[in-house]
């Protein structure tokens, strides 16, 4: 059994969504990390969920990066822990510099919500060590700053790496325009570092872990590491 931390700040509105997830889907161990807390509490793996840390002010993650708690989440994914952010945990891990890149206003420049398709770039990853590349997932989504966006040469980093871990594509696994929800650049809907300890994404698996609400995919992400 893995002990994860689900950490709330305040604003988070998917810390009850992703201890449920793991708790009551998947039978796993859940403590609750506070923002003003400075130890894990000897968990194996932590989550940062989804929300508006702080009320976005500034920028989404941009304050949430100086919560006490993020020097000890900083320190576990440098030891090489596993480090899942979802959406606003995704932001928050850009602006920390665990991940590269960050989420700026989505194109349309609306917030949006639906169901969306990812296919999986690469299975090496903590979260992804349980899918096949190549396989689509169908997992929802809800943010308005959600794209995607880096350099040039970070970017060509990315690829060269296999640090892209998520692209938007339709069922099929076709990487088009018309699939990118948000104007993501290359379609990216996540990232990981280079050790693969750290991913982040903008969709919401939390959401997709019961097929009577649309999908049960989600589950491939937590499930993962298990392996």
């Amino acid at each position: 059994m893995v002990r994860w931390g689900v950490v709330t700040f305040p604003g988070s509105n998917d810390d009850r969504d992703s201890t449920y997830c793991l708790e009551t889907v998947l039978g796993q161990e859940v403590k609750q990390l506070w923002h003003k807390d400075s130890q894990l509490r000897g968990v194996d793996a932590i989550v940062l969920p989804g929300g508006f840390s702080y009320g976005d002010y500034l920028r989404c993650g941009a304050v949430a990066r100086f919560s006490p708690v993020m020097a000890a989440v900083v320190r576990f994914a440098n030891e090489g822990g596993p480090v899942l952010g979802m959406c606003n945990g995704f932001q928050i891990l850009c602006e920390t510099g665990l991940l590269p890149g960050a989420l700026v206003r989505n194109q349309s420049l609306s917030f949006i919500c639906g169901w969306v398709s990812v296919r999986v770039e690469t299975n090496r990853t903590s979260f992804t060590a349980g899918c096949r590349k190549g396989e689509c997932l169908r997992i929802p989504i809800k943010h308005g700053e959600g794209c995607y966006v880096a350099d040039p040469d970070t970017l060509q980093a990315l690829e060269t790496n296999s640090q892209i871990v998520f692209r938007y594509s339709n069922r099929d696994g076709q990487v088009l325009d018309s699939a990118n929800p948000n104007g993501s650049v290359g379609n990216i809907a996540g990232v990981t570092n280079k050790a693969g300890n750290v991913v982040g994404l903008m969709p919401h698996p939390e959401h997709a872990v019961d097929s009577v609400f649309g999908s049960d995919d989600g589950r491939k992400l937590f499930n993962s590491i298990l392996l």
